[in-house]
């Protein structure tokens, strides 16, 4: 990793390239190191100056050699448009660094068009009100990572800029712990097992994600059942990388589709659910200011506990 600095609210971090990157243009490069941050906002930082290969500035098509020292300025936030609101929110621990909260269902992260309020943002801005890390601008203030809509459980919320990239670097780096319970259609045969295959956008729908296509990217979920019924499986899940639709897409590849993902699975449900039965459970990381292991739990959502014990599994 890099060091880094602040200076008058920017972030400064310099990077020393390995082998791995060798004749990768800069802009990919910086999308490696911030996987949370677009090459399209690398390419605005490029043009304006604030990236520089071994005190050279680069162009937008120059490439990284191992040794360059990359140095990269994240210039502070700009304005934010979207408006605090007063939405209670299920907090499962905060410090002055981070805040993880149980996301509960039917709310979004961050707004985008159609869900330009109530979404987590809008309540994480009331509640921490000036205290956010500003990595992504006005787009999602403090949000280093996301779960679906309907997908529940524990989100980290970062509280200051040196708090998202250390914690990004951990996403980046498949280090930190995530941990999802799951209800899936059918018996699962297998007590354990991991499913590897690469996941990117459905050509045929673009709201769906889809295995082996096209510049898909590399997904690997880890997985145990915990105990099976008549016709479904309750499964643990934990993630190596952390794909869109990761679990949902992978379990529909294998034949076993979360229950009530009508993206992914059949049409109608008849338990009548509002999404996937799919709940980020657990999530653990080394804290940003103290270097120690950090590991939270968000406890199953009354719903998912009430099925379990329905006896219509």
């Amino acid at each position: 990793m890099g060091q880094g600095q602040n200076l008058e609210g920017s972030v400064t971090q310099t990077f020393a390239v390995d082998s791995s990157y060798e004749g990768s243009r800069i802009d990919k490069f910086l999308s490696a190191v911030y996987p949370d941050l677009s090459r399209s906002y690398f390419q605005k930082l490029i043009k304006s100056g604030d990236v520089l290969i071994s005190e050279c500035t680069p162009k937008s098509s120059s490439t990284v050699k191992e040794g360059d020292l990359v140095t990269v300025r994240i210039p502070p936030a700009v304005q934010v448009d979207i408006r605090p609101e007063n939405i209670p929110l299920d907090i499962l621990y905060e410090d002055d660094d981070v805040l993880i909260v149980n996301k509960p269902k039917d709310m979004v992260v961050h707004p985008a068009p159609g869900h330009m309020s109530g979404t987590l943002v809008n309540a994480v801005m009331y509640h921490c009100k000036d205290g956010l890390s500003g990595i992504h601008g006005e787009i999602r203030p403090g949000i280093v990572h996301r779960i679906d809509k309907d997908t529940t459980g524990s989100l980290i919320v970062c509280k200051n800029d040196y708090a998202h990239l250390k914690i990004a670097a951990q996403i980046k780096a498949h280090t930190v712990t995530r941990r999802y319970r799951g209800i899936v259609t059918g018996i699962v045969k297998e007590e354990s097992g991991c499913i590897r295959a690469d996941i990117g956008r459905d050509p045929k729908n673009r709201k769906r994600m889809a295995c082996n296509v096209n510049n898909g990217k590399p997904g690997v979920t880890h997985y145990h059942v915990l105990e099976r019924y008549k016709q479904h499986t309750y499964m643990e899940f934990e993630l190596e990388t952390g794909r869109t639709h990761q679990i949902r897409v992978h379990m529909a590849q294998v034949g076993h589709p979360l229950l009530a993902d009508l993206l992914y699975g059949p049409a109608k449900c008849r338990f009548h659910l509002q999404g996937q039965c799919l709940h980020a459970m657990t999530i653990g990381f080394l804290h940003p200011a103290t270097g120690n292991y950090l590991e939270v739990t968000a406890p199953l959502p009354q719903y998912f506990e009430d099925l379990l014990a329905s006896g219509k599994l």
